[in-house]
């Protein structure tokens, strides 16, 4: 990377307070981000993937200051946003929109599409002309007949809506937008138009995108950069072609060996990957990949792993990267 990144988290710690049951007992809380630090660069794609659990949803709201975090460094365009109050926020929330999973709940069915793309606009101070300029031309960006903007979301296919979604999120013309899990609820063949929407949008404005989703094919296919999280850490960091190619971390094998391959003469070597990801409010000690890590020794147990540079540009939290799994 050269230059000022758009985006540069560090240290990104949030933990969450759990009261005592009915009938006594102590509380317990929960650290749902525990260390988590990466950059994304103007024009780029960071790729978030890991289990459910892992955290990346965390993530993303502290990123868009959803929640405020309990340690670490958020700064866009070299502005530090955690000790930013609502107020100071605001200004900055044109720059950074989200696109959310379901596209049926995150529409407000209340409204015509014209006035949830332009809703935006409206709190920013655009006239109702400007609104309805502004409205067509992202509809139709996103390819939607600017004609339907009076119709309500329930008019509108899944697909249709999540198009809708990057319509409202492309109107103040942002430039970072951070997308959580936006293609999981569609269908295949809708998602694989929604990821390709996306990628002519980013090369056409040059915006960024921080992609979160547990499918680590999607992931593949729009991101130039991939974390890889798991139970509240990043465990992975690497360029797409380096992550996939040579994965360094046991987890990160273990994902990419459960993808389906659709060459049968091409055949993912198996990972063993046993039991659940722990309760997170009662991690494992030392490496929290430990016990279901196939390679996992006396050390892991002992000593938590620090993240660490293996290369420019690749990173991995593990005491024995690369290893192959034991026969």
């Amino acid at each position: 990377m050269t230059g000022e990144p758009l985006l540069l988290v560090s240290g990104l710690t949030k933990d969450f307070g759990r009261q005592a049951g009915l009938f006594g007992g102590r509380g317990r809380w929960l650290r749902a981000v525990d260390d988590v630090g990466f950059h994304i660069a103007p024009g780029e794609t960071l790729g978030i993937v890991g289990e459910s659990g892992s955290g990346k949803t965390t993530v993303a709201r502290l990123v868009l200051r959803l929640l405020a975090p309990t340690a670490g460094s958020i700064r866009f365009e070299g502005q530090e946003l955690t000790a930013l109050d609502q107020a100071g926020m605001r200004p900055l929330r044109r720059h950074v929109q989200v696109v959310f999973q379901d596209p049926y709940s995150s529409l407000n069915p209340r409204l015509r599409v014209r006035d949830v793309i332009g809703e935006p606009l409206r709190n920013f101070g655009h006239g109702e002309r400007a609104v309805t300029e502004r409205v067509a031309e992202v509809m139709q960006i996103t390819g939607l007949p600017p004609a339907l903007m009076t119709r309500y979301p329930h008019a509108f296919s899944g697909g249709q809506r999540q198009r809708i979604g990057i319509a409202r999120a492309l109107a103040l013309n942002p430039k970072l937008i951070v997308c959580d899990e936006a293609v999981s609820a569609l269908d295949v063949s809708i998602q694989a138009q929604i990821l390709n929407l996306l990628q002519d949008i980013q090369a056409r404005f040059g915006l960024a995108l921080m992609f979160i989703s547990h499918n680590l094919a999607v992931v593949r296919h729009v991101s130039h950069r991939v974390a890889v999280m798991y139970l509240g850490q990043v465990v992975e960091l690497a360029d797409e072609a380096d992550l996939f190619s040579d994965p360094q971390h046991p987890y990160t094998r273990a994902l990419i060996a459960a993808v389906p391959e659709p060459d049968p003469q091409r055949c993912n070597d198996p990972v063993p990957l046993e039991g659940e990801i722990p309760d997170p409010t009662d991690p494992p000690r030392g490496c929290r990949f430990r016990t279901r890590c196939p390679v996992a020794r006396e050390r892991c147990t002992a000593e938590a792993p620090a993240i660490r540079a293996l290369a420019p540009g690749r990173w991995v939290r593990c005491h024995f990267p690369g290893e192959a799994p034991f026969s």
